[in-house]
């Protein structure tokens, strides 16, 4: 038994369930680094290459925290023999150089002995070796999502898979097996180039049949398995160990013989492996005959690589000693990329279940395909140069067309059987998805197939949103519209890409996806499609604006929206469409940075009050929640914060019930960001920390956990819950690192937040991490004069500092109103009137009557207000009135600092509710009550 700690049977139970490391991360409240390093653990001790073999083995341990030794690895379930200078010079290798690769032909041995070195160099790698089998790779642009798989990543909103690859690689020690190379050798090249570069203390080994020409490449020739001379030799060994698994051991004095049957093989391991399968059958004697056949010459040809040739001679020997209905179920089931199963080896063979499953026994037993039980089920695969040799044969009998159809029509039936999603979704997504891309890259390039392979396209984009797939979910949704027949399938799915490319922050995709959907449909005859589609364009441009790489100039949004108003005519859709943009744009309903510096706030009501109104026509929910997000900023920017807050809530409501589509999900998390900040700013920490919850717990931002919690760390910071904000930065800084530090202002209030939190535990170290954090973010406009006034404020006022708080808070609010107004105005002024209060300035009262009329309505706020005013007239009763209010209202950190305030026993109990917040003791102000 092997001995998995308690965390480590957790962490396989979550793997079990096919969840990433950000994933299991956020379920068990742990760090993905942490989470990384228990994979890499159960990796070493359960003896398997990848997260596949370990998901598989999850069931096996669930009952005990433990699992049988037997290994699960992408080759024949059978011990690794000899090669021992081999596997000493390719481990040199590979620790003094960054990327080897070993080379050799089918059937040497590359993929057996680089996982033979990579096992034995575990321990020199703190961070794991990482197995990656290319073998199903069939586009050379999923390279990286290949090897994100196997790392347990997914993508971070706003980078592609390679940069996801990079950022999580970018500081570890490890080893990266990449296996079966030769096929995408040009994507294995570009992606390796920038791992090197970007990833100093990662080491590359792959294998391949030939050198992948990157820089710093070394190549480490595989020889075949040595011969040697008086019958010892790797080659004898590996022949006599088989023949002994398969219950024939040999006696020692038939090594001779078995040498000179290696020898004719070349040394060659797949094909030793095959000789020795077919021993209880033939014998030495029959084996040394069949191989003296001339067929071994016939296949020679124009090769020339002689090894080569003796697995393809040993090959055709095993093929041909197949009864007929063995080597057409051999070449039929050659076009599985992916292991498969008994029931899909069957539909693609266009034979009983029954029958096949006998074949495939009698295949594995000849060691023509490598058989793996696991508690979910059986699945057979065959290695790579057996599957080349089925394809070849497939060609040869002319059913290679037929045999790819067959298996194209498998995978549209199992793409539609999994458009049903249910708790086992991904366990039975993950084993095909392989299977269904290798279709799709096949049926995409023939005409005949166009049909088809659109519709496999789109079924693939759907799944790889609901997988969280966002970066292929998007490529799909384009490779359907273009294998799309008519102009309005392309036009839509374009539509369906936009929407993904804004669950992935990008700007820039989701602007030129939308322009493209416009060009299909007007070739399709829909203006009015084409109307929307370019007024959609325009608007995010202002809507998103802190999505894009390159924001367009003001002059082309508004020429689109021009464009889309002529070609609108009296359709409902097109012109709410129109009127959206026109309230976003011409308005600046969104404050978008390319926006005016000051709106003409009436003209915004207005127009953002009509989109809604024209978009209600609609009866559309997203058309409608999009121009509530309009007429939500608009009523900011005229200080209605509890009308812009209900509004903000409105459009959550009508979104929630909606199913998790792109477009949905696009559109729904903008609103529960919009509303959590508008509940914020309107005092409701409980919703706010409602919503927020809501979006920190959402699985599309699992990957991106600095987005996922930032609002409800302001919230938690706000509130005063030290423990949940230290949980919650954990994994805030722990994503923000793994997706390179990010220059996101967005993330700035976060940032601060955390800050005050440490500034108020008194903990400096922590403080200046954070501080040095919300640096890089970059300083705006919003951090001077709105949060970041805010949080210091807050800080200093616990301090003592009045007089340099209210210096922080010099600006009057309307001098900086476009930096405050939305979430930040009633805590600046609130705080600005404390602070004129303790500072003891001569315009304490004016201060307070100000905020009176600015907060009103605003529990949080009024209260602070209250306070101020009760410290300043000596009233003990109004003070604790206010520490009440601040219980109620969910504000733990404003209602222990109230009691202090209040003096004796009641400023004990503050101090004591202080403590048991983490913070450190408030400096007594001179207006703090002295008796009860």
């Amino acid at each position: 038994m092997v001995d998995v700690s308690p965390r480590e049977a957790e962490v396989l139970a979550l793997l079990g369930d096919h969840l990433s490391n950000a994933e299991i991360s956020a379920r068990l409240f742990i760090s993905v680094r942490t989470v990384e390093t228990h994979v890499s653990s159960l990796l070493r001790k359960l003896e398997v290459p990848d997260r596949r073999a370990l998901a598989q083995r999850a069931p096996e341990a669930a009952g005990g925290g433990a699992a049988p030794q037997a290994p699960v690895l992408p080759a024949p379930l059978t011990s690794f023999v000899g090669r021992v200078s081999e596997r000493a010079e390719l481990s040199e290798l590979i620790r003094a150089h960054r990327q080897v690769s070993a080379v050799g032909s089918g059937g040497v041995g590359k993929t057996r002995l680089a996982l033979a070195v990579a096992s034995q160099a575990g321990g020199d790698y703190p961070d794991g070796v990482w197995f990656v089998d290319l073998v199903p790779v069939a586009d050379p642009d999923m390279i990286a999502a290949a090897v994100a798989v196997a790392l347990g990543l997914g993508e971070q909103p706003g980078q592609d898979m390679t940069q996801s690859v990079l950022a999580a690689l970018a500081d570890h020690q490890a080893l990266l097996v990449l296996d079966n190379c030769e096929h995408v050798l040009d994507g294995v090249a570009v992606f390796l180039e920038r791992l090197l570069a970007a990833c100093p203390a990662v080491t590359v080994l792959a294998t391949s049949r030939a050198r992948l020409m990157v820089p710093f490449e070394r190549v480490y020739p595989v020889p075949p398995l040595s011969l040697g001379v008086d019958g010892e030799s790797d080659a004898v060994a590996l022949f006599m160990q088989r023949a002994a698994a398969v219950g024939w051991p040999l006696d020692p004095p038939l090594r001779d013989q078995v040498a000179s049957i290696c020898e004719r093989l070349d040394g060659m391991a797949l094909a030793i492996e095959l000789a020795a399968a077919r021993y209880p059958m033939l014998g030495l004697d029959g084996i040394t005959a069949a191989l003296s056949h001339p067929l071994r010459m016939l296949t020679g040809g124009a090769r020339t690589d002689d090894r080569h040739r003796s697995v393809r001679a040993t090959l055709d020997w095993s093929h041909a000693l197949l009864e007929p209905a063995d080597r057409a179920l051999l070449r039929r089931v050659s076009v599985f990329v992916a292991p498969f199963t008994t029931s899909a080896a069957a539909e693609v063979a266009e034979t009983e279940e029954g029958i096949v499953a006998d074949g495939l026994a009698r295949l594995a037993e000849q060691s023509l395909l490598v058989v793996r039980a696991f508690p979910g089920g059986t699945e057979y695969r065959a290695l790579e140069p057996i599957r080349q040799y089925g394809t070849e044969r497939l060609a040869e009998a002319g059913e290679l067309v037929e045999s790819r159809h067959r298996h194209l029509r498998w995978c549209l039936a199992t793409a539609a059987d999994l458009a049903v999603v249910r708790a086992d979704w991904r366990a039975r997504f993950d084993p095909v998805a392989d299977e269904l891309r290798a279709a799709l890259s096949w049926a995409a390039d023939r005409p005949e197939q166009r049909m088809d392979a659109y519709h496999l396209a789109r079924q693939l984009a759907e799944m790889a949103f609901i997988r969280h797939l966002v970066g292929e979910s998007q490529l799909r949704y384009e490779q359907a519209a273009a294998l799309a027949v008519e102009p309005a399938a392309e036009a839509s799915m374009l539509r369906h890409a936009a929407a993904v490319a804004g669950c992935r922050m990008r700007g820039d995709d989701m602007h030129r996806l939308w322009q493209a959907a416009a060009q299909a449909a007007r070739r399709a005859g829909d203006t009015a499609g084409a109307a929307s589609d370019l007024a959609t364009a325009a608007t995010n441009t202002y809507r998103f604006w802190s999505r894009f790489e390159l924001l367009p100039p003001p002059e082309e949004s508004i020429a689109l929206i021009c464009e889309a108003r002529e070609l609108a005519g009296d359709d409902p859709a097109a012109q709410a469409a129109v009127a959206l943009a026109e309230a976003g744009v011409l308005s600046d309903a969104f404050g978008a940075a390319q926006g005016p510096p000051d709106n003409a706030v009436p003209e915004t009501i207005a127009r953002a009050e009509w989109a809604v109104t024209l978009a209600r026509r609609t009866r559309d929910p997203l058309a409608e929640a999009a121009a509530l997000d309009a007429l939500t900023g608009a009523q900011c920017w005229a200080g209605e914060t509890f009308t812009s807050a209900a509004t903000a809530r409105r459009r959550v409501a009508l979104l929630s019930s909606l199913p998790a589509a792109p477009a949905n999900t696009h559109e729904l998390l903008d609103a529960l960001g919009n509303a959590t900040e508008a509940s914020l700013g309107a005092g409701d920490l409980p919703a706010a920390r409602r919503l927020a919850r809501q979006i920190a717990d959402h699985p599309l931002l699992v990957e991106v956990g600095h987005r996922a919690t930032s609002w409800l760390l302001v919230a938690d910071a706000l509130a005063g819950n030290t423990d949940d904000v230290l949980a919650g930065s954990v994994r805030f800084l722990d994503a923000w690192q793994r997706a390179g530090s990010p220059a996101r202002s967005v993330l700035g209030p976060a940032a601060a937040g955390v800050a005050m939190i440490h500034g108020l535990r008194d903990d400096q170290e922590a403080q200046s991490v954070w501080t040095a954090v919300l640096k890089q973010l970059g300083v705006s406009h919003e951090q001077v004069y709105g949060y970041g006034a805010v949080f210091d404020a807050m800080l200093l006022l616990h301090r003592g500092q009045a007089p340099e708080a209210l210096e922080r808070m010099a600006p009057e609010p309307g001098d900086v109103w476009k930096s405050v107004t939305w979430v930040w105005l009633h805590w600046y002024v609130a705080l600005r009137a404390e602070a004129a209060v303790l500072a003891g300035g001569p315009g304490a009262r004016d201060h307070l009557a100000e905020a009176r009329t600015v907060v009103a309505g605003n529990v949080v706020a009024e209260a602070m207000v209250q306070r101020a005013e009760a410290l300043l007239d000596g009233d003990q009763q109004a003070l604790l009135a206010a520490a009440g209010t601040f219980d109620a209202a969910g504000c733990r950190y404003q209602s222990a600092r109230t009691l202090v305030f209040a003096g004796g026993g009641h400023a004990q109990r503050g101090a004591a509710k202080l403590g048991d917040l983490g913070l450190a003791p408030m400096v007594p102000c001179p207006l703090q009550i002295t008796s009860t």
